[in-house]
């Protein structure tokens, strides 16, 4: 197995400048001596929540997905590398990220649409993705019950999100969403056939719409 994820690395890669061959052995070390922020694409063992999600995709399926809070990659990364067919949109805040998705898009290799904003305010049409992933994000947005409303609307078939299960020291976690505040937020957004699972730490939702 390569020390990298292979596709999104090369699409980093190609998105800003960097000339190295498609494929090669050698294209972390090149994009690392370059400066780039090759580091985000290594693999490491995958996360057990990250692992959840992408089994339970493996089971369905589905031509599109919109990954809100996509951040440094840790589910996004391995999800194109596996799903490199699937129409792809992630949205985030930070600007730093933002650059880091839209060079990967500027590469060529993925259906990868990517916004800048909050996901409460993403205006992708109804029911206009397969699946949206909310993976350790609604812990951190104020109103939580606007970004699962905004969420549940886009989604045509699945909502799945993963949370912390008990309290953490840290500060940008504002929730501590129990299984019965999932349930009374998605039924409030329509969606009120849930699934919980899990690891430790974290739970594991699964809405169908």
């Amino acid at each position: 197995m390569n020390e990298y994820y292979e596709r999104p690395l090369e699409a980093y890669l190609r998105g800003s400048g960097c000339q190295t061959a498609a494929g090669g052995p050698d294209a972390y070390a090149v994009g690392k001596a370059t400066g780039l922020k090759v580091h985000y694409f290594k693999r490491s063992a995958l996360l057990p929540r990250v692992g959840l999600v992408l089994g339970f995709l493996r089971g369905i399926e589905f031509d599109s997905l919109l990954d809100v809070g996509s951040g440094r990659g840790a589910f996004l990364w391995p999800f194109l590398d596996e799903f490199s067919d699937k129409e792809t949109h992630v949205v985030d805040l930070l600007p730093q990220r933002v650059a880091l998705h839209r060079a990967v898009a500027a590469g060529g290799t993925f259906n990868l649409h990517v916004h800048e904003g909050d996901v409460r305010s993403l205006a992708l049409p109804d029911k206009s993705v397969d699946v949206v992933t909310l993976l350790e994000v609604l812990e951190h947005i104020p109103d939580v019950a606007g970004a699962v409303r905004n969420a549940v609307r886009m989604a045509r078939r699945h909502v799945v999100v993963t949370v912390p299960s008990q309290k953490d020291d840290n500060p940008e976690h504002i929730h501590l969403l129990s299984k019965e505040w999932l349930r009374e937020l998605f039924g409030a957004a329509g969606c009120g056939k849930l699934n919980f699972g899990g690891v430790p730490g974290h739970t594991f939702m699964v809405a169908t719409c």
